[in-house]
């Protein structure tokens, strides 16, 4: 089993900035898949930002590309997602995934929630204009 937890969701204007993090524990691999994805009210999931712990190039939705950024923490087991200049179509609930294996083709192509399978409870981020 492994467990997720996450933190850093609010409320910001537009232009604003976020941070938010996640910390998995649990049964985990030296790297693991971790990542983002977000749900808006009438919306369907869609991946934001997915990583491999271990190294190698992220995937990123193309609407947050420039303006997101994901990172590993030093331990492999905790992932963040920087968000500059939010936008009010940013306003979702996030929520942190893994995958206790290599990403292989999540961050190449775009990633479907089935391939996780652990996800965080999700933490609401609002972005007023």
């Amino acid at each position: 089993q492994v467990q997720l937890e996450e933190s850093g969701g609010g409320s910001v204007p537009a232009g604003g900035s976020l941070r938010l993090s996640c910390t998995a524990s649990g049964y985990l691999t030296p790297g693991n898949c971790m990542g983002w994805f977000r749900q808006a009210p009438g919306k369907e999931r869609e991946g934001v930002a997915i990583m491999y712990t271990g190294g190698g190039r992220p995937y990123y939705v193309d609407s947050v590309k420039g303006r997101f950024t994901i990172s590993a923490g030093k331990e492999k087991n905790m992932v963040f997602l920087q968000m500059d200049r939010l936008q009010p179509e940013d306003t979702a609930i996030y929520y942190c995934v893994i995958r206790v294996a290599a990403c292989g083709s999540l961050t190449t192509t775009t990633p479907t929630p089935g391939k996780f399978g652990y996800w965080g409870r999700g933490t609401q981020v609002t972005v007023s204009s």
